[in-house]
C-alpha cells in the first residue's frame, strides 16, 4: 500500500486532498444551511406567533374583566347603558379567541388552555351574567345584586385562573422557541468553527505536503543542476519525490549526458579549429606575400612588358607601311598578322591591368551624377558609334555613391558591346534607363543587337569567355568581366534579362541614396492619396512632369518603357561623317554609314 501511495503522482495527491477537503466543506455547508433554516423558522415563530399570543392573552383577560365590570354596574344602577362594557367585552373576547386559535395551531397546550378559558367564560355568562341582567331588568337592582354572591365571584376567579394558565402556556412556548433559537445559533457557530478548523488543517497539510513533495525534491534537483553548471558534467542527477519529479530528473540527466557528449565534441572541434586557424594564418601570410608578388608582376607588366610590345608593334607597322606591296602577298599577310598580334597583346595586357586595379586602387566613393557620366560615355564611344551609325539615348539617370572613373568604364563597356554585337544591315540602337526598386537603382542597357541565348547568360561575365570567334567580333573577352567586378565592388549585381524578344538587355543594380528612397516613398504616398481623390491637382499649381522609364518612381514600381515617357527627346545630331580610315578594330573596307545620334529623354 505504501509503495502504491509513493507511486501516486503529485496531481493525484493534490486532487485527493482537495476532494477530501471539498467533501468535508460541502457537508458542513449543507449542515449549516439546515441549521440556519431551523434557526430562521424558530425566530419567525418567536416574532410572529408567541409574541402576539402573549399580547392576545392579556387582551382576553381585559375582555373578561370588562364583562364583569359591566354586570356589576348594571346591577347597581339598573341603567341599560351600563351594560355597554359587558357587550363590548363579549365581542372582544370572541375576536381575541379567534386570533389566539389561529396563532396556536402548532401549540396544543395553548389551544387547550384557550378552550378551557372559553368554556368557563361561557358557563359564567350562562349562570351569572345573564340571570343578573334578567333579574335586574324585571325585579330591580336589589334582586340583581342578590344574585352576585361569593360563589359567583369565586366562579369568575376560576376564569381568571384559566386565563392565567393560558398565558403560562404561551410563555412556556415562547421560552421553548427562545431555547431553540439559542441552540441552533450555537450549532451554527460550532459548524463555522469546524469549517475553519478543516480549512486550517487542509492548508497546513497542503503546506507540509508541498514542502515534502515539491520544495525538497526541487531544491535537491536544483542543487544537483548547479553542481553540473559549475563544471561537474559527470555528476549523475538523481530525482526524488513524486513520479513527475523523478522523470524530470531523468530528463535533466539525459540532457546532461548529451551536453557532456556535445562538449567533448566541441572541445575536439575547437582543437581542430585552432589547428585550422593556424593553417589559415599561414595561408593568409602566404596570400599576402603572393599579393605583393602579383602587385610587383602588375608593375612589371605595366612597364617592362609594355615597352617591348610597343617596339614590336611600332616596327611591324613601319614594315607594313614601307614595304606594303613591295614584297609578295604572303609577306604582307605575315606582317599584318604580326601587327594584329602585337596590338591584341597590348589590349589584353591593358585590360588585365584594368581588371586587377578594380577595388585595389580606390579614390573613395562620392556622389556621381550618371547623366554626366553618360555624356562622357557618349564622347568616348563616339568613333565606334559613327562607324556603325549607332543611336545612343538615355533617360533621366540618378545620382549614386561610387567612383566616377569606374562607373564611366562600366557604361563604356556596356555601350561598346551593344554597338559591337549588332545585326547586319540594322542600325544599332542603344538605350540606358533606370528605375528605383526597393532601396536599389536598377539600370538597364538595352540594344537591338544579336541577343544572347539563355544558356550563355552566366558565361558572358566570366573572364576570357567568348561566345564568338575573334575574327567575327574582335575583343579580349574581359569587358563584361570588368563590368561584373565594378558592379559588385559598388555593392550591386548584374545579369542578362533573358525575357527580351529582340536584342540584349543587361541589367545591374546600384545602392540608392537614403534621401532618394525617402523621396520615392513620399511620392508614392502622394500618388496613392491622389488616386483616392484626396488631391485633384499637383501642389503649387505645377503640371505633372512627364517622366522617363528611368525616372525615379515609387519603390519597386515598374515603369512602362512603351509609354510617352519612354520616347527620348532629341537634343542634337552630329553631321553625317565622311569616308575615313577604318576605326580601331573595325573590319577593313567598311565606311561610315551615318552620324552619331545622341538623345536624352
Amino acid at each position: 500500500m505504501n509503495t502504491y501511495r509513493r507511486g501516486w503522482t503529485l496531481r493525484r495527491r493534490v486532487l485527493a486532498l482537495l476532494a477530501v477537503v471539498g467533501v468535508l466543506l460541502i457537508g458542513l455547508a449543507v449542515a449549516e444551511a439546515v441549521v440556519a433554516a431551523k434557526n430562521r423558522a424558530y425566530t419567525d415563530a418567536l416574532l410572529t406567533r408567541t409574541g402576539p399570543l402573549r399580547v392576545q392573552g392579556q387582551e382576553m383577560l381585559n375582555a373578561l374583566l370588562d364583562q364583569e365590570t359591566g354586570i356589576r354596574g348594571y346591577a347597581v344602577s339598573g341603567n341599560r347603558a351600563d351594560l355597554a362594557p359587558y357587550e363590548q367585552g363579549v365581542q372582544q373576547e370572541r375576536d381575541v379567541a379567534a386570533t389566539i386559535a389561529d396563532l396556536s395551531r402548532d401549540y396544543p397546550a395553548v389551544a387547550a388552555a384557550l378552550r378551557t378559558a372559553q368554556q368557563q367564560a361561557a358557563d359564567w355568562r350562562r349562570t351569572v351574567a345573564e340571570p343578573v341582567i334578567a333579574t335586574t331588568g324585571s325585579s330591580g337592582t336589589a334582586a340583581g345584586q342578590a344574585l352576585i354572591t361569593a360563589q359567583a365571584r369565586q366562579q369568575f376567579d376560576e376564569i381568571r385562573a384559566s386565563v392565567g394558565d393560558l398565558q403560562t402556556a404561551i410563555l412556556t412556548e415562547r421560552e421553548k422557541g427562545a431555547r431553540d433559537i439559542e441552540r441552533t445559533g450555537n450549532m451554527l457557530v460550532m459548524l463555522l468553527i469546524v469549517a475553519a478548523v478543516v480549512v486550517v488543517l487542509a492548508g497546513t497539510l497542503m503546506l507540509l505536503s508541498l514542502e515534502r513533495m515539491v520544495i525538497r525534491p526541487l531544491t535537491g534537483l536544483a542543487q544537483q543542476v548547479r553542481e553540473v553548471a559549475a563544471g561537474d558534467y559527470q555528476h549523475h542527477i538523481a530525482g526524488s519525490g513524486p513520479p513527475e519529479f523523478r522523470r524530470l530528473a531523468d530528463d535533466v540527466d539525459v540532457m546532461r549526458q548529451k551536453i557532456a557528449k556535445d562538449l567533448a565534441e566541441v572541445r575536439a572541434a575547437r582543437e581542430n579549429i585552432e589547428w585550422v586557424n593556424s593553417q589559415l594564418q599561414k595561408q593568409a601570410e602566404e596570400l599576402t606575400r603572393s599579393n605583393r608578388d602579383l602587385e610587383q608582376f602588375a608593375y612589371v607588366a605595366s612597364h617592362d612588358l609594355q615597352e617591348p610590345l610597343r617596339k614590336v608593334a611600332s616596327f611591324c607597322q613601319l614594315l607594313q607601311r614601307r614595304y606594303a606591296g613591295q614584297l609578295d602577298e604572303r609577306a604582307d599577310q605575315y606582317i599584318a598578322f604580326a601587327v594584329d598580334g602585337a596590338q591584341r597583346m597590348q589590349r589584353l595586357i591593358n585590360d588585365l591591368l584594368a581588371f586587377s586595379r578594380i577595388g585595389r586602387l580606390t579614390t573613395g566613393f562620392v556622389d556621381v551624377d550618371l547623366n554626366k557620366v553618360m555624356g562622357d560615355v557618349a564622347s568616348q564611344t563616339e568613333p565606334g558609334r559613327q562607324y556603325a551609325d549607332a543611336e545612343l539615348t538615355w533617360g533621366e539617370l540618378p545620382v549614386i555613391r561610387g567612383e566616377e572613373p569606374l562607373l564611366t568604364n562600366l557604361l563604356v563597356n556596356l555601350v561598346s558591346n551593344s554597338v559591337k554585337f549588332r545585326r547586319p544591315d540594322v542600325a544599332p540602337k542603344v538605350r540606358v534607363s533606370a528605375r528605383l526598386v526597393g532601396d536599389e537603382w536598377e539600370i538597364t542597357c538595352q540594344d537591338n543587337g544579336i541577343g544572347i541565348e539563355a544558356e550563355f547568360a552566366d558565361k558572358i561575365f566570366v573572364i576570357f569567355q567568348r561566345l564568338h570567334a575573334k575574327d567575327a567580333y574582335p575583343g579580349t573577352g574581359i569587358g563584361l568581366a570588368i563590368v561584373k567586378k565594378i558592379v559588385e565592388y559598388h555593392g550591386g549585381r548584374v545579369w542578362v534579362d533573358t525575357d527580351q524578344a529582340e536584342g540584349t538587355a543587361i541589367r545591374f543594380t546600384l545602392p540608392a541614396r537614403p534621401e532618394d528612397v525617402e523621396a520615392a516613398k513620399v511620392a508614392a504616398e502622394a500618388d496613392a492619396a491622389a488616386a483616392d481623390g484626396d488631391t485633384d491637382a499637383p501642389a503649387d499649381g505645377q503640371s505633372p512632369a512627364t517622366t522617363d522609364d528611368a525616372a525615379p518612381g515609387p519603390v519597386g514600381e515598374t515603369v512602362d518603357e512603351a509609354g510617352p515617357a519612354a520616347r527620348p527627346t532629341p537634343v542634337g545630331r552630329q553631321p553625317d561623317g565622311t569616308q575615313d580610315e577604318d576605326p580601331p578594330g573595325g573590319p577593313p573596307g567598311h565606311g561610315t554609314t551615318g552620324g552619331t545620334k545622341e538623345r536624352v529623354g
